[in-house]
């Protein structure tokens, strides 16, 4: 309630103001203080604490959570990339160079994408950003499949006119694909010499398997040579598949052919032995190109099913004639003889 006291000069009462003015200053200092408590309470929870408020708990966890699905987009184009990266040396090395096809020109492999400005709504976002940089890697793979899948259209027109040739251009395992039973031990290339030590230059690939494994020729064509060498092959076979093209088969413990004979793709030729220069059971195999050995890898596809592969072998062993078997059984017996007299 107003408080009054007597002015003499205007003979009229009037409400004291004093109070009035220390409302006006409690409530100034309250206003002050308040602001001044919210203050301490934000720098507490966010300086001293490290607490976070709820809405940038959540934008933090957003961007965790898009960061962690970049990662994993990343890691999925880095193998396509790599996958794409093969398939590419594969046709610019062996396909392309099998049906004498010239490399493809590099303003074609170079070649951009249409659209005046294709990255207009991610230009924004600066070239370092992990969403631009991520578009820009997909746009190239989107390219570069396109250029190889046309290039490779080329080349399928070829083979399907090419005929014999195809059957005859090793391009199988020449062991069943059984990741169980085989592995690959030494691939192509510089190595450590498993026996002397010291480097060489290993012109082949090695297949780690048990003794009695089947060998299966890798493409249609004769046989050249089935006999033992001294050099370190132990007892090898070497086919003859025209077109440039010759395989080795080392280290075997049985041959099942003899020179002169000719094989199909997927006929039994032999058994994985330790014979000769061999630290343990293995096939040593090679793919000869005009005279210059080449990476197997290259000519063939060890991913490929076990089944389709067993199918294809057992094809190959009821297409063998019974005559041929025989003949061939005669001409291993007069081949041992020889070798025994």
């Amino acid at each position: 309630m107003p408080k009054y006291r007597f002015n003499p000069d205007t003979l009229l009462y009037e409400e004291k103001t004093e109070f009035k003015y220390l409302n006006h200053i409690k409530i100034a200092v309250a206003v002050l203080a308040a602001a001044g408590f919210v203050f301490l309470y934000f720098w507490l929870y966010t300086s001293v604490f490290h607490w976070e408020l709820p809405k940038t708990a959540i934008l933090k966890r957003r961007a965790a959570e898009w960061e962690a699905k970049m990662e994993v987009l990343e890691g999925r184009l880095d193998l396509y990339d790599r996958t794409l990266t093969g398939i590419e040396q594969r046709d610019d090395e062996v396909y392309r160079s099998i049906y004498g096809l010239g490399s493809i020109p590099d303003e074609v492999k170079n070649s951009g994408l249409g659209g005046l400005n294709r990255y207009e709504e991610i230009d924004g976002l600066g070239t370092d950003s992990s969403l631009g940089w991520t578009v820009r890697w997909l746009d190239n793979l989107t390219k570069r499949v396109y250029v190889r899948s046309k290039a490779l259209d080329e080349v399928g027109q070829l083979a399907r006119n090419a005929g014999d040739m195809i059957s005859c251009v090793p391009s199988v395992p020449p062991l069943a694909p059984d990741p169980v039973k085989v592995h690959l031990s030494s691939g192509f290339g510089y190595r450590t010499d498993p026996v002397y030590g010291g480097g060489e230059n290993h012109g082949g690939q090695d297949f780690a398997t048990s003794i009695g494994t089947p060998v299966y020729s890798t493409g249609d064509g004769v046989v050249v040579q089935a006999e033992y060498k001294s050099n370190g092959y132990g007892n090898q076979i070497v086919i003859d598949h025209g077109y440039g093209y010759q395989t080795r088969y080392a280290h075997l413990s049985v041959i099942s052919v003899v020179a002169g004979m000719q094989v199909k793709r997927g006929e039994l030729i032999g058994k994985v032995g330790n014979t000769g220069k061999s630290t343990g059971p293995h096939l040593h195999y090679e793919v000869v190109y005009r005279g210059n050995r080449v990476n197997p890898m290259n000519y063939m596809d060890f991913k490929m099913p076990l089944e389709e592969f067993l199918s294809m072998t057992e094809q190959r062993r009821e297409e063998s004639p019974i005559s041929k078997r025989s003949s061939t059984m005669e001409l291993l017996r007069r081949s041992r003889r020889n070798t025994d007299g």
